[in-house]
């Protein structure tokens, strides 16, 4: 099993994400509850074998991601851990986005 990593970025969009949902809810749970599942979601990549996610050389060497829901889980695999870069929705612009220095 690899370890998990979840970067600055990454984190900060789970807060960002948590916020956005419960304003849209009117639930603090409801917004816990699906921050909960994407984190399942990526304990879950990090602990299965093998390379899951789609390549995406479109937004670096060795980045991967992998949809859930209307979010979209940027990663990179390392020998030994799994990398978080970013969780971001779905309908964004991806061939902007340039990882932890490019544009939120």
């Amino acid at each position: 099993m690899r370890q998990l990593r979840v970067s600055g970025l990454a984190r900060r969009s789970l807060l960002d994400i948590s916020r956005f949902i419960a304003q849209a809810a009117g639930s603090r749970s409801v917004a816990e509850r699906f921050v909960g599942q994407l984190r399942s979601k990526c304990e879950q990549l990090a602990s299965l074998p093998g390379l899951l996610g789609r390549l995406r050389p479109d937004l670096g060497e060795d980045i991967r991601s992998l949809h859930f829901r209307n979010y979209v889980i940027v990663f990179r695999y390392t020998a030994t851990t799994l990398d978080i870069i970013d969780i971001v929705h779905a309908h964004r612009d991806t061939d902007a986005y340039r990882g932890d220095d490019g544009p939120r």
